[in-house]
């Protein structure tokens, strides 16, 4: 029985590996990513890695075997048909009589654009019978944290979110959720709904910047049209700068807001608060 993580060499995907490194053999992980070469480190540590392309079905024939635990960490490329991609995985996990298919899905209430890739491929989980745990990641800190350098240049923090509050948490935090339940028990067909123990709102993000870099920071709310062009205007695509301008909108309406206790709960420890992750990126 290996544990089998898609997408390995990606931001969430590596901080798996590295849990589970932590808690089983090298020897029982395999890292499936669409470059050797950037999973070279993996390889020396004794991780088994597969070299697999969610746009090519054949590289994932015999990738998988009966009884193993495999996360499905979705696709980054949201033109590319991100359900077709995952149903290769999913046909592929069912042929092999996989003992579990973890999914990184979206929250459940979230009705943005961002999420219909996500209900489609629960749809196509569901459907297969193959045994799954839904795991509907919510925001990620980094999703702010690492963009920091717009907002001290102009010393403002820009959102079309209003008053809306959002349970962020680090992509440690998910791995730790994922980690937990790849190396657990009794995790079939369960849908956890992963966020952060407190929610914020973009106006005590700005406050909280201002605290601990010394300068005044302040939250310019703007709606989402003129957000979808400030974003363009930066170089984001325009589809995508749509998306997540609708991204703020179902903040706005509380849809990112998780009161569920899941991802503390299956982690075995707080989430990391907004805060810290604000110290880490100023560090940086």
């Amino acid at each position: 029985m290996s544990i089998v993580v898609t997408g390995a060499t990606g931001h969430l995907g590596r901080h798996v590996v590295e849990q589970l490194l932590d808690k089983v053999p090298a020897e029982q992980v395999t890292a499936v990513v669409r470059s050797a070469a950037k999973a070279a480190d993996l390889a020396g540590r004794g991780v088994r890695i597969a070299v697999a392309d969610y746009n090519d079905p054949a590289t994932f024939d015999g990738l998988f075997a009966a009884g193993d635990k495999v996360l499905l960490i979705s696709g980054n490329e949201f033109d590319k048909g991100r359900v077709g991609q995952h149903r290769v995985v999913i046909d592929a996990a069912k042929a092999a009589g996989v003992a579990l298919l973890a999914y990184t899905s979206a929250p459940g209430p979230l009705t943005a654009a961002l999420a219909d890739d996500h209900r489609g491929t629960e749809e196509a989980l569901l459907g297969s019978g193959v045994p799954y745990t839904l795991l509907r990641n919510g925001w990620y800190h980094e999703n702010y944290t690492e963009n920091l350098a717009p907002v001290l240049e102009h010393d403002a923090v820009l959102a079309a979110a209003g008053e809306g509050r959002i349970s962020s948490a680090s992509r440690a935090d998910y791995a730790a959720a994922a980690v937990a339940v790849l190396t657990g028990e009794g995790h079939e067909n369960r849908t956890y709904e992963l966020g952060g123990d407190e929610a914020w709102s973009f106006a005590e993000y700005a406050a909280e910047l201002s605290r601990q870099t010394g300068r005044e920071i302040a939250y310019n709310a703007v709606t989402p049209e003129a957000l979808t062009g400030i974003l363009a205007g930066a170089g984001v695509p325009g589809p995508m700068a749509a998306v997540l301008a609708g991204v703020d909108v179902s903040i706005e309406k509380g849809e990112l807001v998780v009161d569920s206790g899941d991802l503390s709960r299956l982690a075995g420890r707080p989430a990391t608060p907004i805060a810290e992750a604000v110290a880490a990126a100023l560090k940086g």
